[in-house]
């Protein structure tokens, strides 16, 4: 079962399972963008001790942190838990090795780690029991696809709501407005295909960074 952390409670990304340096991967995209330390807390509106304590590994940050380093730096906010050893050409996981963050709602696999963004980003989403994106729809470019592996997810598209359980699909264009919703009391494990067109849209952080 997902423990839901209380409203103060810092989310951290997991990282253990393929020993991701997120210290190291954060001054690599630092000096990549030709950034002193004290420039990105600038940008970033953080604390230059806690960005030095989060490089040196003496602090996990929190999904909030790293959405605010994502935004100064221009990546995506995955760009901080996948090794970066080059473009892959092929990506073959084991099951349990995934590279995987967690969030207030529960937590995402990252199918695709290594590999472009480009065209699509393929996860796996576990929400805990009656969690929701919230009042405000969500529209991006390109379209969607979600895929239910266990448990029931609720997706809202336009004016029409559909209830998918193990075994059931949806595809749609995702500059429709939508939202989701685990109605169950149990959690639910889905898989999401998102494919946005602009390369600059980062529909993952629409859809679970709130």
């Amino acid at each position: 079962m997902i423990k839901q952390p209380l409203p103060n409670e810092s989310i951290a990304v997991d990282l253990s399972a393929n020993e991701v340096d997120v210290g190291r991967r954060l001054r690599e995209l630092r000096a990549a963008h030709g950034l002193s330390i004290r420039s990105l807390a600038v940008q970033s509106g953080l604390n230059v001790n806690t960005l030095s304590l989060i490089e040196n590994q003496r602090t996990s940050p929190s999904v909030s942190t790293l959405q605010q380093l994502a935004r100064s730096l221009q990546v995506p906010i995955s760009a901080f838990f996948e090794p970066d050893h080059g473009e892959k050409q092929i990506v073959y996981q084991k099951a349990g090795t995934r590279p995987h963050v967690v969030f207030f709602h529960g937590s995402i696999e990252d199918l695709g780690a290594g590999m472009s963004r480009s065209g699509s980003e393929p996860l796996i989403v576990t929400l805990a029991p009656k969690a929701d994106s919230g009042k405000t729809s969500i529209v991006h470019t390109g379209r969607e696809f979600v895929y239910c592996l266990e448990g029931r997810i609720a997706y809202s598209v336009d004016t029409a709501t559909y209830l998918l359980e193990p075994g059931d699909s949806l595809l749609f264009n995702a500059y429709l407005p939508h939202r989701w919703s685990n109605p169950g009391d149990s959690p639910s494990r889905n898989l999401l295909v998102l494919c946005p067109m602009d390369e600059h849209d980062n529909p993952t952080e629409r859809h679970f960074m709130k």
